[in-house]
């Protein structure tokens, strides 16, 4: 995976959490570079219609994206430890 959606809410907004290298790389691209510190925080929070165009983009270009609820990401996380 190199990009991770957490819904954060009942709008569906997101949280972004690049989760590769190429992820991040990928991200830096698409966004100013006064927003890259926010990104390498998991800072960055985006609406359902943003997240839906990133994920065509991100797919398009060959990356991994996941998309989880805020649930299913502490499930994922218990199971590893």
């Amino acid at each position: 995976m190199d990009i991770c959606l957490v819904n954060i809410d009942k709008n569906l907004n997101k949280s972004l959490k690049p989760t590769s290298v190429i992820g991040m790389l990928w991200l830096q691209t698409h966004f100013d570079n006064n927003q890259w510190e926010a990104l390498s925080n998991n800072e960055v929070i985006i609406s359902k219609e943003n997240s839906k165009l990133l994920v065509k983009d991100a797919t398009s270009a060959g990356l991994n994206i996941k998309s989880f609820s805020r649930v299913s990401m502490l499930d994922v996380f218990q199971k590893r430890n």
